[in-house]
């Protein structure tokens, strides 16, 4: 009886600790869900801002916003190709990583941009734009640049992948054209099979005739109607009608 009480109590403590880890579990990914929301909508926020501040603001000011927006731009873009692209192609986490590593640059620099925006001294803002936008410049162009290589590694194997299959395709084509252009021509009449043959006396065989009595009466039934029926001695013999 313990026995049992003991194993009940132990599904019980298992039901529940599994209770609680799928709960967490549920809870974890609402949180990041939320959480990935949350920032796709300040992003998005972001990016309105800044192009609208590119638009409608003049000077240094615009400028940052432009810098911003496109270091943004690009960066994001890639880290999305490479994301994307290393779930089938394990060689880009290397250049994953190495985006990762540009990253930190892009952030910093971003980061940089941001301050600028608020800074009173214009005249100072205005004679750094220079060395700013090279470093915009060079930022995006490396991630632009492992983007596409990236990009172009797919289409390749796209392309290697359609030109495998094509020939195949090809092959099973010609294949399922390749049908016997001979058909089966139908067999050569057959000649009539030749009367049986009837043994001579010096052993040489001749073609069966007609017998001589049927050549003579032709008229003469092929089968000859039966005679009279014999008497028996054991058999009444019919008795005469009397006459009169």
């Amino acid at each position: 009886m313990e026995a049992v009480i003991a194993v009940f109590a132990l599904l019980f403590v298992l039901a529940v600790v599994l209770g609680v880890y799928a709960t967490v579990k549920a809870v974890g990914a609402a949180k990041r869900s939320v959480d990935r929301g949350i920032t796709q909508a300040r992003r998005t926020v972001e990016d309105h801002t800044l192009r609208a501040k590119s638009l409608v603001q003049t000077g240094p000011a615009a400028e940052l916003a432009q810098l911003r927006l496109t270091l943004r731009t690009s960066m994001r873009a890639t880290q999305d190709a490479l994301h994307a692209g290393v779930a089938e192609d394990a060689s880009l986490k290397e250049s994953l990583a190495l985006f990762d590593r540009l990253s930190a640059h892009g952030f910093e620099l971003d980061a940089e941009l941001r301050r600028l925006e608020s800074d009173p001294d214009r005249a100072t803002v205005a004679e750094r734009l220079p060395e700013l936008r090279e470093r915009t410049e060079r930022i995006a162009r490396s991630a632009e640049s492992l983007r596409w290589a990236a990009r172009d590694r797919a289409r390749r194997f796209a392309d290697d992948d359609l030109d495998s299959l094509s020939a195949q395709i090809d092959v099973e084509a010609g294949a399922l054209r390749h049908w016997t252009e001979a058909e089966s021509a139908p067999a050569p009449a057959s000649w009539p099979e030749a009367p049986a043959a009837d043994t001579s006396a010096d052993g040489r065989s001749r073609p069966r005739g007609p017998r001589q009595d049927e050549a003579q009466d032709p008229t003469r039934p092929a089968i000859t109607p039966p005679g009279p029926r014999p008497v028996h001695p054991w058999q009444k013999q019919a008795r005469p009608e009397n006459t009169a």
